[in-house]
This record gives C-alpha cells, structure tokens and sequence, in this order.
C-alpha cells in the first residue's frame, strides 16, 4: 500500500513540474517567448507568430489572482518585475474575444 501512494504521489509531481515546459519542437507552435526565465529585475515578452494588437496579457500569481494585465499588447514588450513578489506567476494571452490563446509559467527569483 504505501508503495503504491509513494508511485502515484511520483507520477503526479513529476507530472506538475512538467506542465508549462516546452520542448524546441513545441516552442515554433507558441506565439510569445519570454525570458529570462527565472527573471529578477524584468522580464520581457516576444511574439514569435500571430501578432495582433488587440491581444491581452494578463499575469497571475500562484494563489490565481490577477496581478497584471495589458490590453493591446505591443509585439515586444518588456515589464518590470519591481512590483512583483519572489515566486511562480502564470500569464496568459487572449485574444480580443477574450478567448485564451497561450498560457505559460515563469518564475521571479529576488
């Protein structure tokens, strides 16, 4: 039994750890490359595909609250991290519709 729970409890947090983690192959399929990643100071943000300024980007911190957002993204845009506390954030790109084109993880390490 406790075998068993030590596998399960194995597969279910190297499945976490790989969520939001791309592969070269995946990466010419996203629309935004963002780096450095972890970021400290700043972060910057690139589209790589499919640019449209009515685009929204908004920032999550790891307790799902909204900590960011920009409506009508420039193509390459790049945010202070000054504000932001040390942790994991998720981001999103929508489109004008408000429908979620690409979501992703990074981490600000202070």
């Amino acid at each position: 039994m406790k075998s068993s729970f030590f596998i399960f409890f194995f597969v279910v947090i190297m499945g976490m750890a790989s969520i939001g983690q791309t592969t070269g192959a995946d990466q010419s399929n996203k629309y935004i490359r963002y780096y450095p990643n972890p970021a400290s100071t700043f972060i910057n943000f690139d589209y790589q595909r499919g640019y449209s300024s009515g685009y929204s980007l908004l920032i999550f911190n790891f307790m799902g609250k909204k900590v960011y957002e920009i409506k009508n993204t420039p193509s390459r845009m790049n945010l202070s991290l000054s504000d932001f506390y040390r942790g994991i954030y998720i981001y999103q790109l929508r489109d004008k519709n408000g429908q979620m084109l690409e979501s992703g993880k990074f981490q600000i390490a202070k």
